[in-house]
């Protein structure tokens, strides 16, 4: 495709949920977090690798018994809190700005697990509650 000569209308994508396609025989709850394989779908948060944080599912999607691509997920990019590891994997304040990475669909820990752990995404701040992890696969990806 060659460069313009003239003014283009650009389409663009509106507001800040995106749906994805599932991965085969998971199961996604409303609130967890969501991360994509290398094939492009949608698993929840897990310890693996090959997996990078989207953001938080907005509804249930149950494709226990579904082919990948058989059912598709809303979810929404942005700042969510999770719960935070305990022990050496504790995120602190100190880890703002660094990746967090997937425990769980609810949990988010301070190192990869020696190798075994994809980023979930990257810590925007720390409470009491839990850290809150900036969902954004780009941003995460270029970590």
């Amino acid at each position: 495709m060659s460069a313009l000569t003239q003014d283009r209308n650009t389409p663009r994508a509106e507001g800040d949920v995106r749906r994805g396609t599932v991965a085969a025989a998971v199961k996604i709850f409303a609130g967890a977090y969501l991360m994509r394989n290398s094939a492009g779908h949608l698993v929840p948060g897990q310890t693996a690798t090959g997996l990078v944080g989207v953001g938080r599912a907005e509804e249930q999607v149950d494709n226990s018994g579904g082919a990948a691509g058989e059912k598709t997920c809303t979810y929404r990019p942005g700042v969510f809190r999770y719960a935070n590891s305990a022990g050496g994997d504790e995120i602190t304040a100190a880890d703002i700005g660094a990746k967090a990475f997937a425990v769980d669909d609810q949990t988010v820990a301070k190192t990869d697990g020696t190798g075994t752990r994809s980023p979930a995404g990257v810590v925007d701040d720390v409470d009491a509650q839990g850290v809150w992890v900036r969902f954004d696969a780009a941003l995460t990806n270029a970590s």
